[in-house]
């Protein structure tokens, strides 16, 4: 074995040229424990590893080994290796990172891992005392490529060859071991592969193969792009220069979102997708039509292992895309909407219990698989964007059409006497621990599976738990929470209200109110009636309010196109001039006449203010607000709940509503007709 300052290497230069940095980069999602990674001689390690078990590398010193490639997880490439492929391949895999893919996959060609007839596994040993971390004999040979977090500290990942019948030698006690499966990517098909890149370059993209794989999955178009270019993942994304996203025709939120779609796939996961979607020739990749084979190969793959998902129009999801949400992707939003009882949370009722954790008592599932965490996403982001979706979207749509069915699995999944939900911290107007709580919530301690470090009270429907002390000394705050099955009007529930501090970030009790109250059902009740007909908007008060828009036109002598403006104008918390057109489906002229006719009465004033997106107004103060916020007159921030904050702009959430679109369109011209309209 031959060293270097910077670190073992290998005879072959160009592979300890390229080891140096960015390895973890270009392999991001296929591998885990990216850190470990940007250490020297990650692809020597692997190199070396397959030619110790093929016989044509010795150590140069006894009980020496070929070292450590990343922490090992490249080990599942065997039979898989179709999936770095791939990514070498597309065109928005930046070059230094399709050198060191090249490399890799170049040497994998030479070595064990591409014969289809070596015979090969992987696994867990634990290591005897003192034992080596690679052994050859006779029989074949067994390397231990990285420690196992599962199986302590003597437990190593390792890989082992086969040469006869016999079991090849053992490192210590075989814990766990998996044949390795036979998928694309003889050395062959890697050379051919390597050499086709070098010769024409990546493979053209095709937006045609992202269309299909699209179709096939139900998954977002950057979603789509970003599985067909390898399976990128956010930390790829980040690194995104502009033209390699131009390649893929996504922006910045677009990029951003697809790759939180994929977010949730693990690095095996991906590896097993991608594993067998290459053809057999990979000069096909070159040929018109070669990227669409794959993507069908892809979707096939897809559905396999995860379903497809409802189709959603392209423009539902890229305006889900602009509402930059934080917890869900637009995928993940349109298909709660679409197909809810599929839905990771909601698929299923969820049992919770509160467990210790090194921060206080927290709310985890029993089954300890993240669902609490699932369901809670859903319903902190579905619920406050259920309006948006009722009103911006235009009838007809799957996303629309499908609120109803999630607003009852919603309601079913709260009525689960097994779910526990955060209800806030304590007023410290009440008190300050469980201690000065009895009175209220009785005596009786909270009993789960595992007894709590702190004091604690349950009294059928709110958990107290008292707060912890952190290493700096800090006390936290008297918790709250809660099980919906059990919220109502009664004195439990008022006794949990009372106690509760009041936070706009504590949000659960207020969206289970919402789920059971009138609002919610009316709402409901109009997008099941039908009243509108597809690819009507509800924002269009021609459409959904006719009759109010008559009586508007009929009270102040204009058109009724004019009328419809003055009520969007009203009612309405972002009557942008794209938006208005597209809800009313007008042209510029006939926006401009309209818009004409209430400038002409006195109804609105002309002017410019920042991220308005329109140039008329209704008379009165106007509220500036920053972004995610939208800015507003205070006449109508006031008509739908919107409160200021507390430097007076409108940095707050929009309020859920208490009306619905009709409705709010009829109390707004009512408030008009009695005097108490906008007035400057």
């Amino acid at each position: 074995m031959e060293t270097t300052a910077g670190g073992p290497v290998t005879a072959r230069a160009e592979v300890a040229a390229l080891d140096d940095h960015g390895v973890g980069s270009a392999l991001s999602g296929l591998i885990d424990g990216w850190g470990y990674w940007t250490r020297d001689g990650a692809l020597a390690g692997i190199e070396r590893t397959g030619r110790y078990l093929a016989g044509t590398w010795d150590p140069a010193v006894p009980d020496g080994g070929p070292g450590k490639g990343g922490e090992g997880s490249w080990t599942r490439f065997i039979g898989r290796i179709g999936a770095v492929a791939l990514r070498a391949a597309a065109p928005s895999t930046r070059e230094e990172f399709r050198q060191r893919l090249l490399a890799l996959l170049e040497f994998w060609a030479e070595g064990p891992f591409a014969d289809p007839e070596a015979r090969l596994r992987t696994g867990v040993v634990r290591l005897a005392e003192d034992a080596p971390e690679s052994v050859r004999d006779e029989r074949g040979a067994a390397v231990a490529v990285w420690w196992s977090r599962e199986h302590g500290k003597d437990g190593r990942r390792f890989v082992d060859l086969r040469a006869g019948e016999a079991d090849p030698p053992s490192l210590g006690t075989i814990e766990e071991v998996h044949e390795v499966p036979h998928g694309w990517g003889s050395a062959e098909q890697l050379r051919r592969l390597v050499g086709l890149v070098r010769e024409r370059g990546p493979v053209p993209w095709d937006h045609e193969a992202v269309a299909l794989l699209r179709d096939g999955t139900g998954m977002g178009r950057a979603g789509a792009s970003l599985a067909l270019a390898g399976l990128i993942t956010r930390v790829h994304v980040r690194c995104f220069e502009n033209h390699e996203r131009g390649i893929l025709r996504l922006k910045v939120a677009e990029a951003e979102d697809g790759a939180s779609e994929l977010n949730r796939l693990t690095s095996l996961e991906r590896l097993e997708l991608l594993a067998d979607v290459l053809p057999d020739d990979p000069a096909e990749l070159w040929e018109p039509g070669g990227m669409r084979d794959v993507a069908e190969r892809l979707a096939e793959a897809w559905r396999a292992r995860r379903g497809r998902r409802v189709v959603v129009p392209e423009p539902t999801h890229n305006a889900v895309v602009d509402l930059q949400l934080l917890r869900l992707s637009a995928a993940e939003f349109c298909a709660a909407f679409t197909n809810p009882a599929a839905e990771p949370g909601l698929s299923a009722p969820v049992d919770t219990w509160i467990k210790n954790t090194d921060h206080g008592p927290m709310v985890t599932d029993a089954n300890a698989r993240w669902d609490i965490a699932r369901f809670e996403d859903r319903l902190l982001t579905v619920v406050p964007h259920l309006s948006w979706v009722y009103s911006d979207i235009p009838a007809g749509d799957p996303v629309r059409d499908g609120a109803p069915g999630l607003v009852r699995v919603l309601q079913e999944r709260l009525n689960h006497p097994g779910l526990l939900l955060d209800a806030g911290t304590l007023d410290l107007k009440v008190g300050t621990s469980v201690a000065d709580l009895h009175e209220r919530f009785g005596y009786q301690p909270y009993a789960g599976p595992e007894r709590l470090d702190v004091a604690s009270i349950d009294d059928g429907l709110t958990v107290v738990t008292d707060g912890i002390v952190d290493r700096r000394g800090y006390v936290s705050r008297t918790r709250l929470y809660f099980r919906p099955a059990f919220y109502g009007d009664d004195e439990r529930s008022r006794a949990l209200l009372a106690a509760r501090a009041d936070s706009r970030y504590d949000l659960e009790l207020g969206i289970v109110e919402w789920l059971r109250g009138p609002a919610c059902a009316r709402i409901v009740e109009r997008i099941e009636s039908a009243a509108l007909p597809a690819g009507a908007y509800e924002t269009n008060p021609a459409a959904s309010a006719s009759d109010v828009v008559a009586r508007v036109a009929g009270g102040l002598g204009i058109d009724e196109d004019a009328a419809a403006l003055y009520l969007q104008l009203l009612a309405l918390p972002a009557p942008t001039d794209r938006n208005v057109r597209m809800w009313n489906g007008w042209k510029t002229a006939q926006h401009q006449k309209a818009a004409a006719q209430l400038v002409e009465r006195g109804l609105v004033v002309e002017d410019k203010r920042p991220r308005a997106g329109r140039q008329i107004f209704l008379p009165g103060e106007w509220i500036h607000a920053k972004k995610p916020f939208q800015p507003m007159e205070a006449w109508k921030a006031d008509l739908i709940g919107v409160e200021r904050s507390y430097n007076g702009r409108l940095e707050n959430p929009l309020p859920l509503p208490t009306r619905t679109l009709p409705e709010l369109f009829a109390h707004a011209w009512a408030l008009v007709e009695d005097g108490a309209g906008p007035a400057a």
